[in-house]
C-alpha cells in the first residue's frame, strides 16, 4: 500500500528560492549545510492531502513536516518550526 507519492504539482523556482531562504534565516542554518524540500500526497484516511518535507542535512539530520502545498508556504510557517522544537 502507498500512502505517500510525491505529487506532480510544479512550484515556481523562485517560490522553492524564496522559502529556502527563509529556512535558513530563520532556524539559523549555515549556508554551507544542504537543505531539501519535498512535496508529498497522502492518501491515509485524516491525512492533509499535500504536505511539505524539509530536511535539513546536517549531522544530526533534521525533518520538519508542514501540511501546506510548497507553493502555499509563508515565512510564518516556518517561524511555527521554532515552536516545534
Amino acid at each position: 500500500m502507498d500512502l505517500f507519492s510525491r505529487t506532480d504539482q510544479q512550484t515556481h523556482p523562485e517560490k522553492i528560492q524564496q522559502v529556502k531562504l527563509w529556512i535558513y534565516d530563520v532556524l539559523e542554518i549555515n549556508a554551507k549545510i544542504s537543505v531539501s524540500l519535498s512535496q508529498l500526497r497522502c492518501t491515509e484516511p485524516g491525512c492533509p492531502p499535500i504536505e511539505t518535507v524539509i530536511a535539513i542535512l546536517d549531522k544530526p539530520q533534521r525533518q520538519y513536516k508542514i501540511h501546506k502545498p510548497l507553493a502555499e508556504l509563508e515565512e510564518i510557517d516556518i517561524q511555527h518550526l521554532l515552536d516545534k522544537s
